[in-house]
C-alpha cells in the first residue's frame, strides 16, 4: 500500500519543489543585488537590472528570456538605484562630456543642461539605468541644424533675422515716402472730383472705371499709411526678435564650439552617444580587474 501511494507523492513534491525553487531564485537575485550595492560593484549592478542588454551589448551573445526574470523584483527601486549608480557615471560623463551638466530633479532622474554659460538651454534627461542620454528633439534639432549651416557661413535663425530685418527696412521706407503719399493722394482727389463732374451717357463705363481706380489707389495708400503709423511699434517689436534670436544663435555657437572641442565633429559626438553603455560599462570592467590584479 505504502508502495502504491509513494508516486502520488512524488507528484505532489513536484510543484512544491517547483515553487520553493523559483522563490529561491528570486531571492538569490535580490540578495547578489543587495551584495554588489554593498560592494559597490556598479558593473554587477548594470548586469542584474538588465542582464539581455548587458550581454548583448558587451558580450554579443543572444538574448535569454531567463537573463531578465526577475527583474521586475525592483522595479519599485528604480528610482533609489538610478539614484545610487548616478554618482559614478556622472563623474565619468564630467570627463568625456565636460560641457553637460546634470540635476537630479527628484530621486533618480537627472535633466541635462548644456553649459554653465548664461542662458544656458535644458537639452533633456539622463537615463541612468540605461547609459543613454534622452535629448530634447527640439534642442538637437538646432544644434544639428547649426553644425550643417556652418559650412555656408549661416547660423541657425540667419534667414529669420535677414526676413525680419527686411520687413523693418520696408517700414522705414514707408515712414519715409510719407511726404510722397500725401502729394499722391492730393493729385488722385483732384482726380476724383474732376471725375465725379463727368456726365456722358455713353462714356460712363469709362467714367465709372476710372473712379473705382482712383479709388483703389486712394485705398492702398491710406493702408500704407496705417502701416507707417504703427511703424515704429512694429520695428521695435523687430529689434526685441532680432535680440532674442541673435542670442539664440549665440548660445548655439557655444554648443558648438563645446562639442568641436571635446569631440573634433558632431559626427564624432553622435557615435559617442551611441556607444555610450558599452564604453562605461568596460570602463567599469577595467576599474574592477585593475582592483582584482592588485589584490
Amino acid at each position: 500500500m505504502e508502495k502504491q501511494n509513494q508516486p502520488d507523492l512524488e507528484k505532489q513534491d513536484q510543484p512544491t519543489r517547483a515553487l520553493t525553487n523559483r522563490l529561491q531564485q528570486k531571492l538569490d537575485y535580490v540578495t547578489t543585488l543587495r551584495q554588489a550595492i554593498t560592494a559597490g560593484d556598479d558593473r554587477l549592478i548594470y548586469e542584474l537590472i538588465d542582464g539581455d542588454h548587458y550581454h548583448q551589448a558587451l558580450l554579443n551573445e543572444e538574448p535569454d528570456p531567463t537573463r531578465n526574470a526577475q527583474v521586475d523584483l525592483i522595479t519599485d527601486v528604480h528610482p533609489a538605484i538610478s539614484h545610487y549608480l548616478s554618482t559614478k557615471l556622472i563623474d565619468y560623463l564630467a570627463h568625456e562630456y565636460p560641457f553637460f551638466y546634470y540635476e537630479e530633479t527628484q530621486l533618480g532622474e537627472f535633466q541635462i543642461y548644456f553649459g554653465n554659460w548664461w542662458d544656458r538651454r535644458r537639452f533633456g534627461k539622463l537615463n541612468v539605468l540605461k547609459v543613454a542620454f534622452e535629448f530634447s528633439s527640439e534642442e538637437y534639432n538646432k544644434l544639428q541644424k547649426t553644425f550643417e549651416l556652418a559650412s555656408a557661413h549661416k547660423r541657425f535663425n540667419t534667414d529669420q533675422i535677414q526676413k525680419i530685418s527686411a520687413g523693418s527696412d520696408q517700414l522705414q521706407k514707408l515712414i519715409d515716402a510719407q511726404s510722397d503719399r500725401d502729394e499722391q493722394k492730393d493729385q488722385l482727389r483732384k482726380q476724383l472730383k474732376e471725375n465725379s463732374q463727368r456726365n456722358s451717357l455713353f462714356d460712363s463705363g469709362r467714367i465709372k472705371e476710372e473712379r473705382q481706380q482712383i479709388i483703389d489707389q486712394l485705398t492702398k495708400l491710406a493702408d500704407e499709411d496705417d502701416q507707417a503709423n504703427n511703424a515704429h511699434a512694429t520695428m521695435k517689436d523687430n529689434e526685441a526678435k532680432i535680440l532674442t534670436l541673435s542670442k539664440e544663435d549665440t548660445i548655439l555657437a557655444y554648443e558648438k564650439q563645446a562639442i568641436e572641442n571635446a569631440f573634433k565633429s558632431f559626427e564624432n559626438f553622435n557615435e559617442r552617444n551611441r556607444s555610450l553603455y558599452v564604453d562605461y560599462l568596460t570602463t567599469l570592467i577595467g576599474k574592477a580587474q585593475v582592483a582584482e590584479d592588485g589584490k
